[in-house]
């Protein structure tokens, strides 16, 4: 019997909600986090929206000094395992801090702060550059820092991944747990890519919504006239501990992380395979190595980005491998109230799902108005529904044909 893993705290800073009660009163009301961009000036791209947080104080979180060596990467992944931490009643010193872990996912980390450096260099040469620019901007800041942050001894990781990044995160820290390398592992993944020369590249790959009326109904996963993904920053953190870890210290519980798997499509560098092969794989791994049945899966938490090819990709692959009784579980997306949050959505919608089992309330997929024939799953439209989910999969595809899956279980 494969050793699995419990969650026992959660912390996320969203477009639509800063902390677990802010988030999830915007998710079982469809409120979208979504908007006209104000952190600089959008007049040149043909897109103007995206998942912005615009209310975000890291004085809140981090001591001011401390918080200006941080890239905005790190501010929200520092902030999000300290919310996780206190939500799980975990009290790190009485713990062996040797035997907790901290593994953490981003795609873009601090580019942002590069950029910002480099026209300092371009126009005052580099003895005007910020010391703490390499320090802060490599992606592995996010585990350095939250180490630091806790004095934590284990193991300090991070992947990048693209969007796979916070999910892969999230099956490495499992794997920890099951091969008794640690007891406790904080799991993080944070974005903050919302900077003009970031924004630029992905508009100009041609994948992101154009649409910015108001109000905003964008992005449209899996409806007929869905045009794009819309970009967001964010951060989501889980305490995950081993089952016995977890009884003895008597810690609160979300949920019981049974199962992944991963893949990598080898198709692409942007698009995913359109046979969807690899992402079937994916699944089909994490349903395996979590010892149940395809039929005892009841909710899926889909990738669905919005984008017109990849949310048919997506379809198709459900279909697949649950056969008929695809039309009767519901796949949601909640990227159509978040935005896309590259990175940190593996960890980030593993709390929306771990949230939901807890209320019992499935959120829905808004902007969902027009019916596609190739799209024609449950998706919960529009109206959170009461549902108890007993078995949740977690679907996270990214940028170069990564693909992983997890599967969690109720407690």
């Amino acid at each position: 019997m494969k050793k699995n893993a419990m969650i026992t705290g959660i912390g996320v800073i969203s477009p639509n909600g800063i902390g677990k009660e802010e988030f999830w009163d915007s998710l079982r009301h469809g409120r979208t986090g979504v908007k006209r961009i104000t952190s600089f000036d959008t007049g040149q791209f043909p897109t103007k929206v995206a998942g912005e947080i615009q209310d975000f104080d890291p004085s809140k979180f981090l001591d001011v000094k401390q918080s200006r060596r941080m890239d905005r990467f790190v501010q929200f992944a520092v902030s999000v395992a300290k919310m996780a931490v206190e939500d799980s009643k975990l009290i790190i010193d009485d713990e062996d801090p040797t035997r907790i872990g901290v593994i953490t996912g981003t795609a873009t980390a601090g580019q942002g702060w590069v950029f910002a450096q480099y026209e300092i260099f371009r126009s005052k040469g580099y003895k005007r550059l910020n010391p703490f620019t390499a320090a802060s901007t490599f992606p592995n800041a996010s585990s350095s820092q939250i180490s630091l942050e806790f004095k934590i001894n284990g193991p300090s990781e991070t992947f990048s991944t693209g969007c796979a990044s916070g999910g892969i995160a999230m099956g490495h820290a499992l794997e920890l747990i099951r091969n008794n390398k640690i007891d406790i592992a904080i799991v993080v993944g944070s974005e903050a890519l919302l900077y003009a020369p970031i924004f630029g590249s992905y508009c100009i790959s041609r994948i992101m919504s154009t649409k910015d009326g108001n109000p905003i109904k964008t992005p449209a996963p899996f409806d007929k006239n869905r045009d794009g993904m819309v970009l967001a920053e964010g951060a989501g953190c889980v305490i995950l501990e081993s089952a016995d870890h977890a009884k003895k210290r008597k810690a609160p519980l979300y949920a019981e992380f049974i199962g992944w798997g991963e893949t990598c499509d080898a198709y692409h560098v942007i698009s995913a395979d359109p046979k969807g092969r690899e992402a079937e794989r994916a699944i089909l791994m994490a349903i395996e190595d979590s010892g149940i049945k395809r039929s005892d899966i009841n909710y899926v938490k889909m990738h669905g980005i919005g984008d017109p090819i990849n949310d048919k990709i997506e379809t198709q692959v459900i279909k697949r491998v649950f056969g008929k009784k695809a039309y009767n579980i519901p796949a949601t997306s909640i990227k159509s109230m978040t935005g896309h949050t590259q990175g940190a959505c593996g960890v980030l919608e593993t709390v929306s799902t771990v949230l939901a089992m807890k209320n019992k309330i499935i959120p829905p997929t808004i902007n969902y108005e027009t019916p596609d024939p190739e799209c024609d799953l449950d998706y919960v439209p529009n109206n959170a529904r009461p549902y108890d989910i007993d078995h949740a999969l977690i679907n996270t595809f990214g940028f170069g044909g990564k693909n992983v899956v997890m599967v969690l279980r109720k407690v």
